[in-house]
């Protein structure tokens, strides 16, 4: 068992908390109310009816943003504009088309490679699980 040999008491989760005065707890309130600046606005009582019309709706405060202006593009100077983006798209499928033409022809030669080693690796696998497989098992007699 523990002592306490000091004056404190040890309170447990079976032990309450003392309540607080509800006096100070007003004041507390009180005090915060005075820091807030809110000295006479009192809560709306339930039994007070509200108007409507005097509650703001969003769109009355906040106003969408107006659209920039801009001058519309004369044509003659769209169609150099319109034939570069053309040129930059065509430039981009070429190069996409080249880049997995190379890619195929890679996977190919990779697959030529393991296709001529395949039989070596098996034959140099076999060996060495014949090696193993003599250690472990003894010669038949």
């Amino acid at each position: 068992m523990i002592r306490n040999e000091s004056n404190f008491k040890f309170r447990t989760m079976d032990t309450p908390k003392p309540p607080q005065k509800p006096t100070h707890l007003l004041d507390d309130l009180e005090s915060i109310r005075q820091l807030l600046g809110e000295e006479n606005l009192d809560p709306p009582l339930l039994t007070d009816s509200i108007d409507p019309d005097s509650i703001p709706l969003l769109s009355d405060i906040v106003t969408p943003p107006s659209p920039p202006l801009a001058e519309p593009v004369p044509p003659a100077q769209a169609r150099p504009l319109r034939n570069s983006i053309q040129q930059t798209f065509s430039r981009d499928s070429e190069l996409n088309r080249l880049d997995n033409e190379l890619r195929a022809a890679a996977e190919l030669i990779l697959q030529d490679v393991i296709d001529d080693f395949v039989p070596q690796i098996e034959a140099e696998l076999k060996r060495r699980l014949q090696a193993r497989l003599s250690r472990l098992l003894p010669p038949r007699k």
